[in-house]
Parts: C-alpha cells; sequence; structure tokens
C-alpha cells in the first residue's frame, strides 16, 4: 500500500475520530479519552524498550509530574486543560535532569534506578500541603463547565496529543536517529564504535518518553478531576506499558496501538471481575510471551502491511545498459571478415 494511501486514509480516521464527541455521551467520550491515553504511554515505552533497550519501570514518575502540573495551575486559578501542553514541558526538563544521573547505570541497575526516582518524586510531592499532600486535590477550576462540553474538549486534547506523539516517533524512527537508537539497542559498545552518539540518542529518546508520559498524566488529571499521588506514581502504570507493548509488540509502532485497544477492551469487559481480571492479564502476557514473542500485530498482519513504514533499504548501484554492454563487447571482438 502506497504512502499516499495510508496518509488519505489516516486523515480520514482522525476526521472522524473528531467528530465522535457529537455522536456519543459525556461517559463514552471519558473512555475513549482513556483509550487514547493508553495509546500514548505505550508508543512512549515501546520507543524506549522497543526501540532503544531501555528499560523503565520508572516512567510513573513522569505521570505524577505531569497530573500535579494541571493540579498546580488550577490551585493558582488558571485552567488545568493549560497543563496538558505544560507538562510536556515540564517533564521534558525534568527527564533531562533525570538523565544525568540515571544513565550512569546499566541493565537491571537502570531499571531499578528509573523506579527509585518515581518514588523520591513520589514522597517529594507528599511533603507539598498545597498541592493536597498524601490525600491528593481536586480540580475545581473546570466544574463550572458543562459536563458535555468539558469531556469533548479533553477528549480532542487526548486526541491531539496522540497523534503528536504518534507522528513525533515515525519522524524520529524513520530517520537517521532511528538506525542509530536501533543499533545502540542491538549493541551499544557496537554502536560507539562505528561513530553513533550513544549518550545523546538514548538522552533524545528518555526526554521525548518523560514528555510523552507527562502529557498522559495531565490528560489523566482533568479528565477524572481528581489526583491522588499514591494512584498518579503507581508502578501498575508501568505495569499497563508492558502489557500494551507486549501484547501489541516491541519495536512496532502500529503495536502499540493494538496493545491499547486490546488492554481497553479488557478493562471495559472485564474489570469488574476484580483478581480474576488480574490474573486473566498476567496469564495473557504470559502466553504471548511464549508464543507471539513479537507481538499481536506481526501475528495478524505476518509481517507484511505495515501502517508506519520504518525499514530502510540499501540503495542498488544500477547496472550497466546493455547499450553500453554491447558497444564495449563490440569493440575487443573481431568483425565478420577481418580473419580474412
Amino acid at each position: 500500500m502506497s504512502i499516499r494511501i495510508l496518509c488519505v486514509a489516516g486523515l480520514g480516521i482522525v476526521a472522524l475520530a473528531a467528530l465522535v464527541p457529537f455522536g456519543v455521551g459525556p461517559d463514552q467520550t471519558h473512555d475513549l479519552a482513556n483509550l487514547l491515553v493508553l495509546v500514548i504511554v505505550g508508543v512512549a515505552w515501546n520507543l524506549l524498550a522497543g526501540y532503544a533497550g531501555l528499560i523503565s519501570v520508572g516512567q510513573q514518575a513522569f505521570i505524577g509530574l505531569g497530573a500535579y502540573t494541571s493540579v498546580w495551575l488550577d490551585v493558582h486559578g488558571n485552567s488545568p486543560l493549560f497543563g496538558v501542553p505544560l507538562a510536556a514541558v515540564v517533564c521534558a526538563c525534568a527527564g533531562l535532569l533525570v538523565s544525568v544521573p540515571i544513565f550512569r547505570l546499566r541493565g537491571g541497575y537502570f531499571a531499578i534506578g528509573t523506579w527509585v526516582v518515581a518514588e523520591v518524586v513520589l514522597l517529594a510531592v507528599k511533603q507539598v500541603d498545597s498541592l493536597g499532600g498524601g490525600t491528593g486535590a481536586s480540580l475545581t477550576q473546570l466544574s463550572d463547565l458543562d459536563p458535555a462540553q468539558r469531556q469533548a474538549t479533553v477528549y480532542w486534547l487526548a486526541l491531539g496529543s496522540a497523534l503528536m506523539v504518534i507522528l513525533g516517533a515515525f519522524l524520529l524512527l524513520r530517520g537517521r536517529q532511528g538506525i542509530a537508537l536501533g543499533a545502540i539497542r542491538d549493541n551499544e559498545e557496537g554502536a560507539a564504535a562505528i561513530g553513533v552518539d550513544v549518550q545523546r540518542s538514548k538522552r533524545l529518546v528518555y526526554v521525548l518518553a518523560a514528555a510523552s508520559t507527562g502529557t498522559a498524566g495531565a490528560l489523566v488529571a482533568v479528565n477524572s478531576l481528581r489526583v491522588q499521588p499514591d494512584a498518579v506514581f503507581s508502578v501498575d502504570w508501568t505495569t499497563t506499558m508492558l502489557f500494551i507493548v507486549l501484547i501489541g509488540g516491541l519495536a512496532s509502532l502500529e503495536g502499540s496501538i493494538l496493545g491499547a485497544i486490546v488492554l481497553f477492551a479488557a478493562q471495559q469487559l472485564f474489570a469488574d471481575q476484580g483478581t480474576w481480571y488480574l490474573v486473566g492479564l498476567g496469564t495473557a502476557v504470559v502466553v504471548i510471551a511464549l508464543y507471539l514473542p513479537r507481538g499481536g500485530w506481526v501475528a495478524i498482519t505476518r509481517d507484511r502491511f505495515s501502517l508506519f513504514p520504518l525499514r530502510h533499504r540499501a540503495p542498488q548501484r544500477s547496472r550497466p545498459s546493455a547499450t553500453r554492454h554491447e558497444a564495449s563487447s563490440s569493440l575487443v571482438q573481431p568483425r565478420q571478415g577481418d580473419a580474412a
């Protein structure tokens, strides 16, 4: 399928998605905004783990920072909706600062270090009484808005954010940086030996993932109108990201979207089952990891179709034309009658 057809189809889907609030109620719009949040965090974590090989179990630090950015705006009399773009900036700066010490760690130590950072940020936020302390805070600046209007606005913000995250990840991976990240994931020392700036590439991806998850955190806050520190900084967010990526497929933007849809459907259908719901999710992850290691997207398409073509092909050398070949042959082959 050509790029033009994919672009036209994508624009059509986006246009239909933008009209959703006019056809469904506030409750359905609320749920669909949560689906878009899952897409954002899935793409962000896949960018880290699937494409850069950075296994982080502390991305909830930026979920919480993003949520509390909206809380901070609400406390100071501003609309917490502005917290969605502001959270991306705040979490990008925080990710840049955190990357300085955290990138001194490798492998499992890196993963544990990211979790420690998240716990430290959680403890720090709980000490700020103006943000609700350990009990959390409610967003009051949006209470005067009509519920349908508020939910539609949040949905459009989530839709725009999801599109920006997906498009940004695609453009990053489509370029030379994507090739560098693949080299770092497969062999960091080898990538450095051929001239890849490993630290710069890893830091760039980490900052972009932090900005994306921070945006998702702000969307969670304005969608629920209530922020509790233990919830937004919960390690359950990492479990959610891991489930999305394993279900859809590592190193697959399409897989991130598919995994988010599958998890959303499971939440809608089985979340009321309590413990059995968690048991079912865990079992599904184990089965997929064992029998579908490349994820659901590859299992469905058999790697023959891609919504986001990211593969790079080496340019082929042009072959000499037949005319030139024949001409060169005539210079060395005798003509008829020369022997006489």
